[in-house]
């Protein structure tokens, strides 16, 4: 059988794309019926760690747009998952390391926490339920799949840890048309979002600042996957290895 590969578990399709590359097997998006079946596909070829890697929404007020979370565990409502502590420090050195680079492209990989992320089913908009679910979890991050993979990791005894960057902060609520933008596969829905945006034109000025906080994302996002290699930042854990004939 081939060498177990390191599954990355994203949302949307760019994600995707970014997290793509030798050794790494990439899930995308789905509801999480679909995202578990795709797990469960993955792991028959082998698997030697799940990363959940994309952007994700603010929580703690500290953090701005780029913003990068390693994830100390990740909170859900069926239970609290920790990532693997090996992974996860090693995550944090390897982008504090980088950060003291000089080179501009790694300018982005400067600000990095190490915190609890919030799993959810949906979108937390608005910044009310930001405020709320991070007095109720202390969680400083939110995002619609590492609930879903940590708890697949646990119950396959799998390592696991999450690599999220900030898109939204938390005193940035989002608005309608980024609601309605993404389909089930993780693609951009235009024809949805232009009529969002003929229905309420008043969210265009919400909709352009999510457009250049996207975009400070994606340039931490880039380097950072560059920075964790083919095995996504993952040390050599060989007690943990688990590979499904």
């Amino acid at each position: 059988m081939a060498e177990p590969r390191c599954i990355a578990v994203t949302g949307l399709a760019f994600e995707a794309r970014i997290a793509a590359g030798p050794g790494v097997t990439v899930v995308c998006g789905g509801t999480r019926l679909k995202l578990v079946r795709s797990l469960e596909a993955s792991l028959r070829q082998g698997c030697r760690g799940i990363l959940s890697f994309g952007i994700a929404g603010g929580l703690a007020p500290h953090l701005g747009a780029g913003d990068c979370v390693i994830a100390r565990n990740i909170i859900a409502d069926h239970g609290n998952y920790p990532s693997n502590r090996e992974w996860a420090q090693s995550l944090v050195a390897m982008i504090r390391g980088a950060a003291k680079d000089a080179e501009p492209s790694k300018a982005m990989l400067r600000n990095v926490s190490f915190g609890d992320i919030a799993g959810s089913d949906a979108p937390i908009a608005c910044t009310r339920a930001k405020q709320s679910l991070y007095e109720q979890t202390g969680a400083i991050a939110v995002d619609m799949e590492s609930h879903v993979a940590a708890r697949f990791a646990a119950e396959h005894r799998i390592p696991f840890a999450a690599f999220r960057v900030v898109t939204d902060p938390s005193h940035r609520p989002l608005p309608p048309a980024a609601l309605v933008a993404t389909r089930h596969e993780g693609t951009i829905d235009a024809v949805a979002v232009f009529r969002s945006l003929i229905r309420s034109p008043r969210q265009v000025p919400a909709l352009v600042r999510l457009a250049f906080d996207s975009w400070a994302a994606r340039q931490t996002l880039v380097p950072g996957r560059r920075l964790l290699g083919a095995n996504l930042g993952l040390p050599d854990i060989r007690e943990h290895l688990l590979d499904v004939a």
